[in-house]
């Protein structure tokens, strides 16, 4: 069931067909892959038609309707930023809606560590973008600690509804995984405005992971930069028309910042003497779930870059908690007076990425490290768990375990100087144009309570008189050689009713038959007050007390085990299967070549004309000494003995259970198959027969009820 649902969820992420080409061949096409175009990729071409237009036709559809009923008025947005990290994601598109104030109105509520002048007082940055701050909100309480943590998230929550409540915004743009973000999100959520989440389903260490998702579940709408991180977010029952594979709003401007003047921008920040790939970016921050260890790893860290003896432009940590412990671990060290070491509250993003593009290696544990500076293709050393889970490209050298001095200079010495492949990991270039796209394609119109796509699952029943007093069963099936039958099995075991038919000659007749039987039984069910939670046949697997029900509950098909290569023909299509030898339509098979040959009979027995030929007339021909007969059943009982031994050697049972009326007659010659072909290791096991009355009914009921029951009651 889970499979078919995330296929069609699959089907439905991609409205387009693909169409493979040479390689080589050149497509003038835009990239759908980020959510609103297409990808150029050289190997396949993109037919929009039909059915494939169906995101375009939607978005115009919902214009029209905006303009029938009026409401063609302007997107109020309100984007909150908390952190010069986070200000770098969503600068871009800021810019973007603020070149386009026919369709959107801008509102920016900054707050958190911009506003704290041991973390640089980064509103600054703002302002010098040209945007005008709608509100300023203090909602940091110092301390650095994980109480300061919850009281910051405290205070934010108790000063946005004013805020909110002022601005009255369409829809809130919340970026990321910060603590701050989440407060963002609780507020917008708890006042029913819209929430545009950006970087969704992205996966890291620390609580960022936690707060990440919680974000997820309280935003409308979401922004990702990866195709893992949309097949998160599908994973997480998000709807899929409300996620856009956009690629990250920082890389708009990453992949277009390189050729610039950077020499200067070195100068200014290392020195007149550091040249081009000749330094270090060193950027950590505290592990909020193991402070102690991260405190620990940063020392290590400034130990071997004192060490390594390059220049080194640190960047002073987060506001996370254990950042105040880092700082101190700096001053102990003297980073900010020593002379390879230049120490800094703040980079303004525009010159930061120049600075990573063309150093000599970064170290740390930012997420800028693993996403961002991959698009210039400088090597980085990732620390610790920080950013475990991230997608990264082959520029990222991992030290999970930084806990010595030695290990971390290693990583230097390996990736100091070394220059690798651009990675897009991250996104095309092409992100704010698309976001911009699905702002506008927005209904206000539509209901602003968010469904989840939960996979189908059982339906959950009320108690009520009728479910309680109704008994669980099972409809068997036992497709004997003679008979059908259908019996409805209650979960004690009990056999509600059965019913019997003769076994029509050919397999078309059989399974109409069956399918009769089993819809009579299901109607006569309803009558009894059983309800039927499914229908069984074949054998089984007990382990640790528990059917073996396999990925497609196909496991157990004993019956089609081939035991020779050139056997006789199985109803299955394919040759020696032990049913084809072993069965009771095999051995009727058996005994009617015999009957027709004349060689079936013996002194003191007769078959009447009126009643066919039957396993039966076989067994009894066998018992009164007819050879033929008893080699046909010395065979059979081989066949079924060798298929025992295969299933010793593949899962080593402690018993083997034979049922049906023919197993008595297969027994001895099981165990004497099982002793001579068998390793010595399993020779030992139980072969018996079961004692049940009508026990293929019971297994085949037993398959049914004990999947069922496990997960329903």
């Amino acid at each position: 069931m889970t499979a078919l649902w995330q296929l069609n969820r699959e089907n439905k992420q991609l409205p387009c067909s693909l169409i493979q080409t040479t390689p080589g061949t050149e497509l003038v096409l835009q990239s759908f892959c980020y959510g609103m175009e297409i990808s150029v990729y050289p190997q396949w071409k993109l037919c929009l038609q039909g059915p494939h237009e169906f995101y375009f036709k939607n978005l115009s559809q919902k214009r029209r309707a905006m303009e029938k009923n009026g409401d063609n008025r302007k997107l109020r947005v309100c984007v909150a930023t908390c952190n010069r990290a986070d200000y770098s994601k969503l600068a871009p598109i800021m810019f973007g809606i603020k070149m386009e104030p026919e369709f959107f109105e801008l509102d920016v509520v900054v707050l958190g560590s911009h506003l704290i002048d041991d973390y640089g007082n980064t509103y600054r940055m703002i302002e010098q973008d040209d945007f005008d701050i709608n509100t300023r909100l203090h909602t940091i309480v110092r301390g650095e600690d994980e109480a300061a943590m919850v009281e910051s998230v405290g205070l934010a929550l108790v000063k946005l509804p004013d805020v909110l409540n002022r601005l009255k915004p369409d829809i809130m743009i919340v970026h990321g995984d910060r603590f701050d973000a989440l407060a963002l999100a609780t507020s917008a959520a708890l006042m029913n405005i819209r929430i545009l989440h950006i970087e969704g389903g992205e996966v890291s260490g620390t609580i960022d992971d936690s707060i990440r998702h919680a974000i997820t579940k309280l935003a409308h709408y979401h922004v990702c930069c990866t195709r893992s991180a949309e097949q998160h977010l599908i994973s997480m029952c998000e709807d899929h028309d409300r996620i856009l594979l956009a690629g990250c709003p920082s890389y708009d401007k990453l992949l277009s910042a390189k050729n610039k003047d950077y020499m200067s921008i070195i100068r200014m920040w290392l020195g007149d003497d550091v040249k081009s790939k000749d330094y270090i970016v060193a950027l950590q921050h505290p592990v909020t779930t193991d402070i102690k260890h991260s405190i620990k790893m940063f020392e290590l860290t400034l130990d071997a870059l004192i060490s390594f003896n390059k220049r080194t432009l640190v960047l002073f940590p987060n506001i996370d908690a254990g950042s105040k412990e880092m700082v101190r671990v700096m001053r102990k060290k003297g980073i900010e007076h020593h002379p390879n070491f230049r120490a800094v509250k703040h980079v303004p993003f525009d010159q930061f990425i120049q600075l990573v593009a063309h150093a000599g290696c970064m170290i740390g544990n930012s997420s800028c490290g693993v996403r961002e500076v991959g698009a210039f293709g400088t090597p980085v050393i990732n620390l610790g768990t920080r950013q475990i889970g991230r997608e990264t490209g082959e520029n990222v050298l991992h030290v999970r375990d930084a806990d010595t001095q030695d290990k971390i200079l290693q990583a230097l010495h390996l990736q100091f100087g070394k220059q690798y492949p651009c990675s897009k990991i991250y996104g095309d270039g092409n992100a704010v144009p698309r976001i911009l796209k699905f702002l506008k394609s927005i209904d206000l119109q539509e209901p602003l309570q968010k469904k989840f796509c939960f996979p189908p699952v059982k339906e959950n029943i009320s108690q009520d008189i009728d479910h309680i007093l109704e008994t669980l069963s099972a409809l068997a099936v036992d497709l004997g050689g003679t008979n059908l039958r259908v019996a409805i099995v209650s979960m004690k075991g009990e056999i509600v009713k059965k019913y019997t038919q003769f076994n029509p000659k050919t397999y078309e007749e059989r399974i109409n038959l069956i399918l009769q039987m089993c819809v009579e039984a299901a109607a006569e069910a309803v009558k009894l007050n059983c309800r039927i939670l499914g229908v069984g046949i074949g054998g089984g697997i007990i382990h640790q007390h528990e059917l073996i029900h396999g990925s497609s509950f196909c496991a157990a098909e004993l019956g089609h085990l081939v035991v020779s290569l050139d056997g006789p023909d199985c109803s299955c299509g394919s040759h020696g299967c032990i049913e084809a030898y072993a069965s009771g339509m095999a051995l009727q098979r058996e005994a009617k070549k015999l009957h027709d040959e004349d060689l079936l009979l013996v002194e003191g027995m007769s078959v009447p004309k009126d009643e066919a030929v039957s396993a039966v007339h076989l067994i009894q021909a066998a018992k009164l000494g007819n050879v033929k007969a008893q080699s046909i059943l010395r065979t059979a009982g081989t066949a079924l003995g060798l298929g025992v031994v295969n299933i010793l050697h593949t899962i080593n049972p402690s018993l083997v259970i034979l049922s049906g009326v023919l197993a008595s007659h297969y027994i001895h010659i099981v165990k004497d198959v099982i002793r001579q072909q068998a390793l010595s290791s399993v020779q030992d096991v139980d072969v018996v027969v079961s004692d049940l009355v009508d026990p293929a009914l019971l297994g085949a009921a037993s398959m049914v009820l004990d999947y069922t029951t496990r997960r329903i009651c």
